[in-house]
């Protein structure tokens, strides 16, 4: 009997002990809906709805509805610690959601980062007013949300970085030159990110450059001169855009490398510190787990950067 009750006793403070592991774990992740109310510029329909697709290997969210971002804690949160919202490409018309995203988050983790992955909202007429600014109000009001959230995270608000790959490239590159433009009504908080990481983005808007498939999607089949010059990010930098890492491959036949290069060039133009690494090979869409030769050290270049500017 008593060794029954010794037993007993014992998997009842296993249970305890495996019951806080998993509150433990769970409590590293985080997902918050971006906007409570309503969703500014919204058009309701119910003949719109978010899933998901398999790309090969790829998982991949369309259609979103209900943007969010989630956030992954390291193990071990250090008080005023990084923080970089993600956002993945798919050229605005789909995320790859873990490959440029909680993939990504992780291996910022390892660094002692807090990751973020945003859900953005895709261009659509179908939900939005005006589709074109839809993706750049989710961004900006994701880095809001992380900043007045700063101190229960344990975050430095003056450490908090935007990451975008292809089309999300464009979108981190959006926030970093036009955190400023009044897309909804906000309270004061600040949308600016205090530095940017770019892999393989689309910048710009010119026909002779542009990722065409992110460029309908953002802003239909004829934009106008003013829509193309205002989101070619590469002609909207100035002095107080923050500093920027960026990743391109030569052989890159989706979005040319002439999208960083001009990027970098107008961040030097305006005295802006930045960094390019252009790499022979790679192709499009390599993250961290297709990036192979020359261009699989791009993960450790960007935490030598990181660290260089003092965000690590």
């Amino acid at each position: 009997m008593i060794f029954e009750k010794i037993i007993m006793k014992r998997i009842f403070i296993l249970a305890i002990l495996l019951l806080s592991i998993t509150i433990m774990a769970t409590a590293q992740i985080k997902t918050i809906s971006l906007w409570h109310d309503s969703i500014p510029g919204e058009k309701k329909t119910s003949e719109y709805k978010e899933s998901t697709e398999k790309w090969g290997d790829v998982l991949g969210i369309v259609k979103v509805t209900n943007p969010s971002i989630t956030v992954y804690f390291p193990e071990n949160v250090k008080t005023n610690s990084t923080a970089v919202v993600i956002c993945p490409g798919g050229g605005y018309a789909g995320l790859a959601i873990d490959f440029e995203g909680t993939e990504i988050a992780k291996w910022l983790n390892s660094l002692g980062v807090v990751g973020i992955v945003l859900k953005y909202r895709l261009p659509s007429d179908i939900i939005m007013k005006n589709k074109s600014i839809g993706p750049l109000q989710d961004v900006q009001e994701a880095i809001r949300i992380v900043r007045r959230n700063s101190k229960v995270w344990k975050i430095d608000s003056s450490k908090i970085g935007v990451m975008g790959f292809s089309a999300g490239g464009h979108l981190a590159s959006t926030v970093s030159t036009q955190y400023n433009c009044k897309t909804y009504n906000s309270d004061s908080t600040s949308a600016r990110p205090d530095f940017s990481l770019l892999i393989y983005p689309v910048i710009s808007m010119r026909k002779d450059i542009t990722h065409m498939g992110s460029r309908e999607n953002l802003l239909g089949n004829n934009p106008d001169e003013r829509m193309i010059a205002q989101f070619s990010n590469d002609e909207q930098v100035t002095p107080d855009t923050p500093p920027a890492f960026l990743v391109h491959a030569t052989n890159d036949n989706a979005v040319p490398v002439q999208n960083s290069i001009r990027y970098l060039l107008a961040l030097k133009k305006n005295n802006v510190p930045c960094e390019l690494h252009i790499y022979e090979t790679g192709g499009h869409g390599f993250s961290i787990a297709h990036a192979k030769n020359t261009v699989a050290s791009w993960p450790k270049a960007c935490e030598i950067w990181i660290k260089a500017h003092g965000f690590l």
